[in-house]
């Protein structure tokens, strides 16, 4: 798989699909859009590493590759926000069929409201959490300044972590697959810590 993914790194496109992943990610988690970010982030570390030897003629720019994982990542929650914002009986019955959005229905408005929208950002790591907090911060109708500024926070913490582990992972053990391969694991690591921290306060209250 880290082939197939390398190869794309040497196109111009890789932007578009890094970008079009990250949107889609919110309606789809499946989708490995911080795989693809980390790969390209690889692909930019080991060409510069490669010193005399050939390089493709398509390199990923490192802030450039910043830039457009951040803003998709806004541009995701702003639909899912808007999405979930306007309702819908079709809307509604999704999320009641989902323990996870029927939860965040109920506590995320007063989080959000008292300042807790470090909630989003920690959420973004989290597998599904950028979709359970953009849905559920449109569905309890929380105002944009409420939630646009914690998105941005979120996008950005989660495009610079991810292209990090892919760029310094790669300087730093010299071989791409490999620092391609252990920074995947490391975000996924990233992913099962930020879901224990979004879950703790709900276990606190049962425990209460």
């Amino acid at each position: 798989m880290f082939e197939t993914l390398g190869s794309l790194t040497a196109s111009p496109w890789i932007y578009a699909l890094v970008a079009l992943s990250i949107v889609l990610d919110v309606f789809l988690p499946v989708l490995p859009s911080g795989v693809l970010v980390i790969t390209a982030a690889a692909a930019a570390a080991a060409a510069g590493a490669a010193g005399p030897m050939p390089v493709p003629e398509q390199v990923p720019d490192i802030l450039l590759l910043l830039v457009i994982a951040t803003t998709a990542s806004v541009l995701g929650d702003m639909a899912a926000y808007r999405l979930a914002r306007r309702g819908g009986a079709r809307l509604d019955r999704a999320i009641a069929r989902s323990r996870r959005l029927t939860r965040a229905h109920e506590r995320l408005g007063t989080a959000l409201a008292r300042g807790g929208g470090a909630l989003v950002v920690i959420a973004r790591f989290a597998p599904a959490g950028r979709s359970v907090v953009s849905l559920g911060a449109g569905k309890t109708q929380r105002k944009v300044a409420e939630f646009l500024p914690w998105s941005v926070l979120a996008g950005m913490a989660w495009a610079c972590y991810s292209v990090a582990l892919g760029y310094f992972g790669t300087q730093w053990l010299g071989t791409q697959w490999l620092g391609t391969a252990l920074s995947v694991v490391a975000l996924f690591a990233a992913g099962a810590l930020a879901a224990f921290l979004v879950r703790r306060p709900e276990a606190a209250a049962a425990s209460a």
